[in-house]
């Protein structure tokens, strides 16, 4: 049996009822994939992820990873989860038609990603050559489109992205691996990479690094860095493949979790040149790896959201079979029978909170991509894109946060077998907690919250949500009147939290130590506008639920039922607490900068 409990209905509910997909289903560009298409590929998918791929899901934790002479073997029940997804062709659902893939609307690509990264994280890590693809597409020369995006859909590449050195990890901008020109597009690259997600393997034919150098005279920084299409295997001008690139594997990491992942070390140019091809033939390098970080940010948004879903469906099974103790109204009678721990009132609250998180989450993810939807339907509306570009670090940082703590929560419901191996929560923990690390920390997403997507915007992106919440609260249906009430005083915390540290930004001009007042607040500000987020698209599908009650089908009114239950334990036991963490924003003195380092 599966380890992976999928939640399908609520997939669907957010793709058809809340978002309305429907709406631009079967219509250029998405003409071929109608509603009838996109629930067949929906439930060919849960089934595929939950049988075929989910299958190496143990195998893959406890197989070590072997490195042979600079290559990485991987297990047969890794093979073969990969085959059963590249076989139906589904690593190209969101490759455009231009080369050579489905085509699908953004929605539709991340509700599949949830199902595979729910049912084998680590191994939904390698299919990324898609991606890549579409990033040579877009930013690429001709050449360059023909010579390596094309084949790496037609003969199905592997890829990667390759920023972190062992001196230079979150602060990219300090990278020093070198680029060195020779002729054309055509570079020699020297330096070593590390953290390196599939880095190196023997599944693909060939695999596509996507790196980042810095040229002898280029300035310092970020600025500094050039991408450069680093192939494994050479690339003739016919499209055969020629001899090894001078890229090789010199470290496999061993890791807490997702070990079914490859995680290299890769050196480039230490016997052999390492020849990288100038993307674009332009020195843009961070503006266009960032179209790769996004994308990745994204995806583990989604993996962590799926990872607390599948958590909470697990452990829902178990508190619905798990037979301890007597009904608490009973609990002084000996003889009353035993009940299932579903019955016990603590245990329903570690459901709840699992629940309704997410169930959050997963709405936070899909409102999302409908944006990025709405940004590809009409260009010429620079709002969507701007909306998204805010969602980002919501989706990315609170999400992989959350996740990571709820599922001390899932293996609190278990018990003691919680902890062992004859259940998934275990490795569920270990492998999600690198959500919280990679793609940027989530100090980092709190920053670029703050400063990058709110400051510089001057804030209006921010306002122009916070008008489409308000218009929430002031209207919706008279069974969430309460709710809706709850979620205007978070949104006014949030507001009064962002003007406090905005405040503090200013007054940093004169007085730079001020700017700690803010950089102290940034991830709970992050909390905060996430929640905010959360509860008011919960309303928004409770309100739904309710008109979908009549007339309902018995499982139907069941899951209505859960969705108005969730909008409502949220909103009183989640939102309430922006309200602390604006005060502290607000009477924050900076003291804790003041500390001498040797009090810690």
């Amino acid at each position: 049996m599966s380890h992976y409990k999928s939640n399908l209905r609520d997939l669907q509910f957010n793709l058809f009822e809340a978002d309305g997909i429907d709406d631009y289903l079967g219509e250029e560009p998405f003409e071929d994939i109608d509603h009838d298409t996109a629930m067949d590929i929906l439930r060919e998918v849960d089934r595929l992820a939950t049988e075929d791929f989910a299958e190496s899901f143990v195998e893959a934790d406890r197989t070590k990873l072997k490195l042979v002479d600079g290559n990485v073997e991987l297990p047969p029940g890794v093979k073969k989860s990969l085959d059963a997804l590249h076989d139906g062709g589904w690593h190209l659902i969101g490759v455009p038609k231009s080369l050579g893939g489905f085509g699908a609307p953004e929605t539709l690509r991340w509700a599949t990603g949830e199902l595979f990264a729910g049912a084998n994280a680590a191994i939904y890590l390698y299919p990324i050559g898609g991606l890549m693809a579409r990033v040579i597409e877009a930013v690429g020369t001709p050449e360059q489109v023909e010579r390596f995006a094309k084949p790496m859909v037609e003969r199905n590449w592997g890829s990667t992205m390759v920023l972190t050195e062992p001196d230079a990890g979150s602060d990219v901008g300090a990278g020093i691996t070198k680029a060195t020109h020779v002729e054309g597009d055509m570079w020699h690259i020297e330096g070593v990479k590390r953290f390196i997600t599939s880095g190196d393997n023997d599944y693909y034919e060939n695999i596509i690094h996507l790196v980042l150098a810095r040229r002898p005279d280029a300035p310092p920084g970020t600025k500094g860095l050039s991408m450069f299409i680093v192939p494994k295997f050479m690339v003739n001008e016919d499209g055969s493949l020629g001899e090894r690139n001078g890229v090789v594997t010199t470290n496999l990491e061993d890791k807490m979790g997702i070990r079914g992942s490859t995680t290299c070390e890769l050196t480039f140019g230490l016997d052999e040149p390492a020849v990288g091809y100038l993307v674009g033939d332009v020195h843009d390098g961070i503006r266009q790896m960032f179209l790769v970080i996004e994308d990745a940010r994204m995806s583990i948004g989604v993996k962590a959201a799926a990872t607390i879903s599948t958590g909470y469906l697990n452990a829902l099974e178990y508190a619905q079979e798990r037979v301890q103790s007597a009904d608490l109204t009973q609990s002084r009678d000996k003889t009353a029978p035993r009940v299932t721990i579903i019955h016990h009132p603590d245990v329903r609250r570690l459901l709840m909170i699992q629940k309704v998180h997410a169930e959050g989450m997963r709405a936070m993810v899909m409102y999302a991509a409908w944006l990025l939807d709405m940004a590809h339907l009409h260009p010429e509306e620079a709002y969507w894109a701007k909306l998204n570009d805010l969602l980002l670090p919501m989706v990315k940082g609170y999400s992989s946060e959350k996740a990571y703590e709820l599922l001390a929560q899932s293996l609190q419901v278990f018990g003691g077998s919680g902890y062992t191996r004859d259940y998934p929560i275990e490795q569920y923990i270990r492998d999600a907690k690198i959500d919280t690390i990679y793609e940027g920390t989530t100090a980092i997403q709190g920053l670029d919250l703050f400063f990058r997507k709110i400051a510089r915007d001057q804030g209006a992106t921010l306002m122009r949500l916070g008008q489409d919440i308000l218009e929430t609260v002031k209207g919706g249906s008279e069974e969430m009147a309460a709710e809706r009430e709850l979620l205007g005083a978070a949104l006014a915390d949030v507001q009064a939290q962002v003007g406090a540290m905005v405040g503090n930004s200013m007054a940093a001009m004169q007085n730079p130590p001020e700017i700690y007042k803010t950089g102290l607040h940034t991830t709970t500000l992050l909390e905060s506008l996430s929640e905010v987020v959360m509860g008011w698209l919960m309303i928004r599908h409770a309100d739904i639920a309710l008109e979908a009650l009549d007339g309902a089908s018995d499982a139907d009114r069941a899951f209505y039922e859960g969705k108005i239950a969730s909008a409502r334990y949220f909103a009183r036991t989640v939102l309430p607490k922006t309200r602390l963490r604006r005060e502290m924003a607000e009477t924050e003195d900076g003291g804790l900068m003041n500390l001498p380092a040797e009090s810690f």
